[in-house]
């Protein structure tokens, strides 16, 4: 069974600042400092190759505009009217900034295109590959659909954990629990903030004003960071495994008692493992979690507890088949 995620506070970071990606990206400024606030509204890279010889039929001028050494090599075969006038055109009202790679000169022609334009120019001493990558995660993330899910999410034992469950029923208490017992660390509680990383990775952060905080019933809001160090918070994790907190009695509800439900949680598109746990009075919740998390990662590592269960009771079943055989015959 697969419970979908669709909320209506789904939400996208509509851009980000050409001085966001200077900052985040190891990139430095050659010209056009007062140019930084220029907005980036995509994460799409250009290397703008057919675009050196004239050809601007299909050019992006919303994206961040690359300049490795093809490009730079081959301009270096153009006249200064003609590079001026291809510069020209790239500087379009839409683009954000022009990016040269590897530590390479950059012309005059550029400059001057990109300073009647407004745009600001970038340098990096790293390959073009290097940078672009680079560029790309860290717009990607930034620009990415994201979510924001009524949860606790917690780092247990190196693993991403979304505990979630009806208000009330004690996510924030166990995930408080795990944590002062230095079994995981705290990245978000109370709201989630989800953005798909990739097509099978999903990453959850906190929201920026409630970054460390935990809101306990009955005793206030503590700062974790504080309160516990500096060890025991992440800014963010993958989320890899959803623990639904249940208020059924085990008695009463058709829970997975054998760990072979193939549950899951679909957010974003990007489906999670997920199990439901029952909250009953007695049972410590912090501890079926723990218990649950590692379940979860040995199972990927190979190590099937059902399995060598079900191969045991086979195992005992051929055994007293033959016990009964032999009497038979005796």
């Amino acid at each position: 069974m697969c419970i979908w995620i669709q909320e209506d506070n789904s939400m996208a970071q509509n851009s980000v600042t050409v001085k966001q990606l200077v900052d985040n990206t190891r990139l430095e400024i050659v010209a056009g400092n007062q140019y930084l606030e220029r907005p980036i509204t995509t994460s799409d890279i250009s290397r703008p190759g057919l675009e050196m010889t004239g050809y601007f039929n299909y050019y992006a001028p919303e994206r961040v505009q690359l300049l490795g050494i093809t490009e730079t090599s081959f301009s270096e075969r153009m006249g200064h009217e003609e590079l001026l006038m291809v510069y020209r055109r790239m500087a379009d009202a839409a683009t954000p900034a022009f990016v040269v790679s590897t530590g390479l000169p950059i012309s005059d022609e550029l400059k001057q295109a990109a300073d009647e334009a407004k745009i600001p120019i970038l340098t990096s001493t790293l390959t073009s590959s290097r940078i672009l990558s680079n560029m790309t995660y860290y717009l990607g993330g930034q620009l990415a659909p994201r979510e924001n899910v009524h949860g606790v999410l917690i780092d247990v034992h190196g693993l991403g954990v979304l505990i979630t469950g009806d208000a009330g029923i004690g996510k924030t208490e166990a995930a408080l629990e795990l944590i002062q017992q230095d079994k995981a660390r705290l990245v978000a509680d109370d709201r989630v903030d989800i953005y798909q990383e990739d097509e099978e990775r999903l990453i959850g952060e906190p929201n920026g004003v409630l970054r460390n905080m935990m809101e306990v019933r009955g005793v206030g809001i503590i700062d974790v960071q504080q309160v516990y160090g500096a060890v025991s918070v992440r800014s963010h994790a993958t989320i890899a495994l959803n623990i639904h907190l249940s208020n059924g009695k085990i008695g009463e509800a058709n829970f997975d008692r054998l760990g072979n439900d193939n549950d899951t949680l679909e957010i974003l598109g990007v489906k999670i493992k997920r199990m439901v746990v029952p909250v009953t009075p007695g049972r410590n919740t912090a501890s079926v979690i723990d218990a649950a998390a590692v379940k979860f990662r040995t199972a990927n590592m190979g190590i099937d507890a059902l399995k060598t269960l079900e191969e045991r009771m086979s195992a005992e079943m051929i055994k007293n088949e033959k016990k009964d055989l032999e009497n038979k015959n005796d």
